[in-house]
């Protein structure tokens, strides 16, 4: 896409939603129905950190809960009332509420929409090379080669 394609602005909620449910094999796709993306990041072709408007509807979550090696994130709820688990716990979240995730702790996190009302929210994260992902609740790990996630269980073994 060269900068002629690209738009100066855009209504967030009318771009179209990103077409596939997940980059995770299944089993772990299927767990993400209910989840919508809109990738307005790579809409404006940025290079060093993605945005996304997420919807989350009743009984959805963001991700698995995981954790970066070398991704900080950033969630900033625009609307309903999620629940942030992360390893301390777990915290009610509302409009207006955001929450950081500094790369390189291990702190694994994720958003759940347990309740009966939509839940939409920003993300951010850096796009840094060589990162990694750890999911604790799962047989699963993640690597980025070459700005793809190569996907494997705890042992190496690829899905």
């Amino acid at each position: 896409m060269n900068n002629q394609d690209m738009p100066v602005a855009v209504m967030a909620a009318q771009v179209a939603p990103r077409k596939k449910l997940s980059n995770y094999p299944e089993p772990f796709a299927s767990r993400m129905e209910g989840r919508e993306k809109r990738t307005l990041g790579d809409l404006f072709g940025l290079a060093n950190f993605g945005v996304n408007l997420t919807r989350l509807l009743p009984g959805a979550c963001s991700a698995l809960r995981h954790a970066h090696s070398r991704q900080d994130e950033f969630v900033y709820i625009l609307q309903g009332y999620p629940v942030l688990l992360t390893d301390a716990g777990e915290t009610q979240l509302s409009p207006g509420m955001c929450a950081g995730f500094k790369a390189g702790t291990g702190n694994a996190h994720q958003l759940v929409n347990r309740t009966d009302e939509e839940v939409s929210f920003l993300e951010v994260g850096d796009r840094s090379a060589g990162d990694s992902a750890i999911y604790p609740d799962d047989d699963l790990q993640a690597a980025l080669v070459e700005g793809e996630w190569r996907f494997t269980h705890k042992d190496g073994a690829l899905y």
